[in-house]
């Protein structure tokens, strides 16, 4: 899928869930023993990219995964995440914490938005800033490939937005998940790399 003519002032570089509870050895993840090298390879990557984007005027954007405090700050954890990553605990994904927030080496983004679910649209603000922004082009990174990346490419593509997914800037757990899940999109996004988009950048 070709996208037209959008001015890098209207592109928003889309940062999926790269937070210190995901990535940092001593997030939420980290301290699990769950992890991948992809996973941990992406804030380098893809920071010369968020660079760039920044110097021609384009939007990065951070989606947050959270887990919403309740009585006595006790997380809200869906019954299907707390079977597959028991793990998780009080404190982790808190907002305004550590864990919570984009890892340094993307930082700062302009538009930051918390996430309760695989996508960004569900249930957020989202759309609105996007909206607000005049933001028209979205091209997306981070991870899961298969979970949050793979939604919310999804659910851009239903609103209308012109959305690209980054080949090389998601990761799932694992290579052949990621390469399923990226052939998947391939219907309703141009798949893209770093490289491509970066080359976009420095002839705009």
């Amino acid at each position: 899928m070709m996208h037209e003519a959008i001015p890098f002032s209207q592109t928003a570089l889309v940062l999926v869930d790269l937070q210190n509870d995901f990535i940092d050895p001593k997030g939420a993840y980290g301290r699990a023993g769950q992890g991948a090298a992809a996973i941990a390879a992406l804030p380098d990557r893809l920071a010369p990219l968020a660079d760039a984007m920044r110097a021609k005027g384009g939007w990065i954007v951070s989606t947050h995964f959270t887990l919403v405090p309740a009585k006595g700050g006790e997380p809200l954890i869906s019954p299907h995440l707390k079977e597959l990553r028991p793990f998780l605990a009080k404190g982790d994904f808190l907002p305004g914490s550590w864990g919570h927030q984009l890892v340094d080496r993307l930082g700062p983004s302009d538009l930051s938005v918390e996430k309760i679910a695989y996508s960004a649209f569900y249930m957020t603000r989202l759309e609105w800033v996007l909206r607000k922004c005049d933001i028209r082009r979205l091209i997306v990174g981070g991870i899961v490939t298969n979970g949050g990346v793979a939604s919310t490419v999804r659910d851009a593509h239903v609103r209308d937005f012109d959305v690209s997914v980054l080949s090389d800037g998601s990761a799932a757990f694992s290579d052949e998940v990621h390469q399923t899940a990226i052939a998947a999109l391939k219907p309703v996004c141009t798949v893209t790399t770093i490289a491509e988009v970066m080359g976009e950048v420095g002839a705009a």
